[in-house]
């Protein structure tokens, strides 16, 4: 699981109080960009003199620099900025998603330096062509990083059931992998000695929109991400909930429809995503078996906002259902804001009055009168923003150990 924690937990030794602040510290710094000295004091109820010798520390081991305000003056003395260090410390992520490969080099602070990106055939079990396509791409982008700088972690986001700890991807069921040692295997062909951290792509959505997206702000969020499917991820009280096995949050195979609902590639009928997902909509809308990808539902979604009725009828069947799940997400969970990324970042806009008045039918009065509904802030760039945010956690843990240890690596293949 991904953490926020930044305040220390009781009993801890100084040293662990010492490394706890120096991540909490970074951490700020990261996802919230150039702050003040100022601001992180009060942010995390340290004395200024605290901060200067964390920030110290960090400018030492090259992940923070300082600098002197720019602007407008301001009387007194200014509190220097503190900057990540974007150019010098990054992570290798990486989206498999259904139709496309991507992988990037992100620094730190969250910006996309670099991007390779490939289509991906719909043509079954694939393991090989997935790991061959991004590991090339990995070490592509590793090779053109400036010589001076550090990676520190790789992360990678899949479409499916993964297991915690070791990047295996338990079931992909859209493209039919079932325990397919995903995560070591990727690491072992980049060979850059690092583990590849692996989430599900819904999870790591939600983590990107809660820290820098849609989200941005709320500790309580539904993620709710459409592809061929739907997956899903809600952060509760500013963290991912996961289950017990890791597993959890499979928001698309919650079952709407039980009587009479369209199978579902789980082996159950009228799941969440059975009845909303990419097919449900181009069948509805009387498009041919094989046409499909987001191009196809693009078309849907421009049809219906051209008049077209057969176009608006499918979108208002999607729409209902849609709006029958996220009623009982709201219901169940309480969210401050609902996202839609993903397709259904596409197909929300044209959907959003069924979805409106299925929250005013079927959602407690006390739970919709503040709940916020958002199209994806970072758009097809969440799942992958999401995955640099899983390379950077062990960054956030310790960061002084890990960049002297990434460093030494470094020096030695030198």
């Amino acid at each position: 699981m991904l953490k926020t924690q930044t305040t220390p937990e009781v009993g801890l030794v100084p040293e662990e109080i010492r490394r706890h602040n120096l991540g909490a510290l970074l951490r700020l710094v990261h996802t919230t960009g150039p702050v003040s000295r100022a601001v992180l004091a009060k942010r995390m109820g340290l004395n200024r003199s605290t901060i200067m010798g964390l920030t110290a520390e960090l400018s030492a081991a090259g992940l923070v620099r300082e600098e002197h305000p720019t602007g407008a003056r301001q009387p007194g003395r200014p509190s220097l900025m503190v900057r990540p260090e974007s150019h010098r410390v990054y992570v290798l992520a990486f989206d498999v998603a259904v139709d496309r490969l991507v992988a990037a080099r992100i620094g730190l602070g969250g910006e996309v330096l670099d991007r390779r990106v490939a289509p991906r055939v719909r043509a079954g079990a694939d393991l090989e062509y997935v790991v061959d396509v991004v590991a090339g791409f990995g070490r592509e982008l590793h090779r053109a990083a400036p010589p001076e700088s550090l990676c520190v972690g790789l992360g990678a986001s899949y479409c499916g059931m993964i297991r915690p700890g070791d990047g295996m991807v338990r079931f992909g069921p859209d493209m039919g992998w079932v325990d397919q040692a995903f995560g070591a295997e990727l690491g072992r062909r980049l060979g850059l000695g690092l583990p590849v951290a692996v989430g599900n792509e819904a999870h790591l959505g939600a983590v990107a929109e809660q820290r820098r997206g849609a989200g941005a702000g709320w500790a309580n969020l539904i993620y709710l991400h459409g592809d061929v499917g739907v997956g899903g991820g809600i952060i509760v009280g500013g963290e991912l909930l996961d289950g017990d096995g890791g597993y959890g949050c499979e928001l698309g195979h919650m079952v709407v429809n039980p009587h009479n609902g369209r199978p579902c590639g789980c082996g159950s009928r009228g799941c969440l995503e059975a009845e909303v997902g990419e097919r449900a909509l181009l069948d509805a809308a009387g498009r041919p078996a094989d046409l499909f990808g987001r191009d196809a539902v693009r078309a849907v979604v421009a049809d219906a906002g051209r008049g077209d009725p057969v176009a608006g009828a499918a979108l208002g069947r999607i729409g209902d259902w849609l709006g029958i799940g996220v009623a009982n997400l709201i219901n169940l969970f309480n969210p401050g804001v609902v996202v839609f990324g993903g397709m259904l970042r596409d197909i929300y806009p044209g959907t959003a009055a069924q979805v409106r008045a299925r929250m005013e039918i079927n959602v407690l009065p006390v739970a919709r009168e503040r709940v916020r509904l958002s199209v994806s802030a970072l758009g097809d760039d969440a799942t992958l923003i999401g995955a640099g945010e899983l390379g950077f956690s062990s960054l956030m843990g310790d960061p002084l150990e890990r960049v002297a240890s990434r460093a030494g690596t470094r020096d030695a293949a030198r």
